[in-house]
C-alpha cells in the first residue's frame, strides 16, 4: 500500500510513522526544518504508549512520489482549495483522500440522501473551489481522536487518543475503508470504520465549535475553560445549539453534554489547535468549526443565537491575526 501524507505535521507525521512501521510504503510531504529534521533524524514519536523513530521517505515535491494509493490530508481545510498543485502528482484514477480535518467537511451532503443530498457547504467550499480540488467521489471521512503536537522540528509529542474513525460518505462499508483501516491498526492506531461517520463530525465538532474559539478568545487551555464558571456556561449553551442542528440533520451524537465537558478537562492543560495557531500567527481555521454549523442552522430553520455572537467575535479575531 502506498500512502502519501500531504501537510505531514503532528497528526499527519505521527499517522505516517505508524503506517511505515506496519510495512506501508510511506511518503511524507512537508517543509522547512520540519521537512530536513525527518529527513536527517526520521519521526521521532514521544507518546506515553512507548517513544519511537520512524524514518519514511519525506520531500517537499510531491511529483518525486508520483500516484499512491491513499493521501492522508493533514492540511488544515482553509488550504484545501489550494492544494492542487500539491496533491495532482500523487492521484491516480483511484487514489483516495483520507481528509482529517475538524469540522463540516466539504464532501458533507455528497451521497447523504434526503433533501438536503448534494447541497454545497458555502462556508467550506466557497464557489466550489474545494470539490475542483478535491472531488467528492475520492474522499474518506476520517474524525481524529488523538491530540498531537510539535515538540520541535521532527520531533511529535503524543499527548492521548489513537482514535481515527473512518468511513464512506455513502454510509457503505467499502474495501479501500476495509483496507486502510487494517494498516492503521497494524501500526498500533484505532482505526474503525463506521457506518455513518456523520454521527461521529458532530460528536468531535461538540468540543471544537466550542472549545477552539472560546480558547483563542480567552487565551486559555482545555482545563481553564472547564473550570471557569463563566465559559463553562458558555461553552455548555454551544453545545446544545449544536446538538439541535445536529439532530436537524438526522444525526445523533450518544453523548450528553456534561460528559464531553468531563472528557475535556480530563485532557488538563492542553491547547487547542486554535489556540496554537493564533499564538504562531497562521490562519484560525474556524470557517468549518463555526461558520459551517451556523449556515446549517440556517438551511435547517434552528435558532443559534450563542453560536452566531462567538463566531462573530472569533471572525474579527480571524481577520485582525490574518492582517
Amino acid at each position: 500500500m502506498k500512502v502519501a501524507v500531504l501537510g505531514a505535521g503532528a497528526i499527519g507525521a505521527y499517522v505516517g510513522a505508524a503506517l511505515h512501521r506496519a510495512g506501508a510504503e510511506v511518503h511524507l510531504v512537508a517543509r522547512g526544518p520540519h521537512l530536513a529534521a525527518m529527513r536527517q533524524h526520521g519521526v521521532q514519536v514521544l507518546s506515553p504508549r512507548g517513544d519511537f523513530v520512524a524514518r519514511p521517505h519525506a520531500t517537499d515535491d510531491p511529483a518525486a512520489i508520483g500516484p499512491v494509493d491513499y493521501v492522508f490530508l493533514g492540511l488544515k481545510a482553509n488550504s484545501y482549495a489550494a492544494c492542487g498543485p500539491l496533491i495532482n502528482p500523487l492521484l491516480h484514477e483511484k487514489t483516495a483522500v483520507i481528509a482529517a480535518q475538524n469540522g463540516i467537511p466539504w464532501w458533507y451532503f455528497h451521497r447523504h440522501g434526503g433533501p438536503h443530498d448534494g447541497h454545497r457547504v458555502e462556508s467550506v467550499d466557497p464557489g466550489g473551489t474545494v470539490s475542483a480540488v478535491l472531488a467528492p467521489e475520492r474522499a474518506i471521512g476520517c474524525v481524529v481522536y488523538a491530540a498531537t503536537e510539535l515538540e520541535g522540528p521532527g520531533v511529535v509529542r503524543h499527548l492521548e487518543g489513537t482514535r481515527f474513525s473512518i468511513g464512506e460518505p455513502d454510509r457503505s462499508i467499502s474495501e479501500r475503508c476495509q483496507e486502510f483501516s487494517t494498516a492503521m491498526k497494524d501500526g498500533g492506531l484505532k482505526c474503525p470504520v463506521e457506518p455513518d461517520l456523520r454521527n461521529d463530525i458532530w460528536l468531535k465538532l461538540l468540543g471544537n465549535i466550542s472549545f477552539n474559539p472560546i480558547s483563542a478568545l480567552a487565551r486559555a487551555t482545555m482545563r481553564e475553560m472547564c473550570v471557569h464558571g463563566g465559559t463553562r456556561k458558555v461553552i455548555e449553551i454551544m453545545m446544545t445549539e449544536t446538538l439541535s442542528v445536529a439532530e436537524a440533520l438526522g444525526c445523533e451524537v450518544g453523548v450528553s453534554i456534561e460528559r464531553r465537558l468531563a472528557g475535556a478537562e480530563k485532557v488538563g492543560d492542553h491547547r487547542t489547535s486554535t489556540l496554537q495557531d493564533l499564538e504562531r500567527g497562521k490562519p484560525l481555521e474556524l470557517d468549518v468549526l463555526l461558520a459551517a454549523v451556523v449556515e446549517l442552522a440556517e438551511i435547517t430553520g434552528v435558532e443559534v443565537p450563542t453560536l452566531r455572537t462567538v463566531h462573530a467575535i472569533s471572525d474579527l479575531l480571524a481577520l485582525r491575526s490574518a492582517a
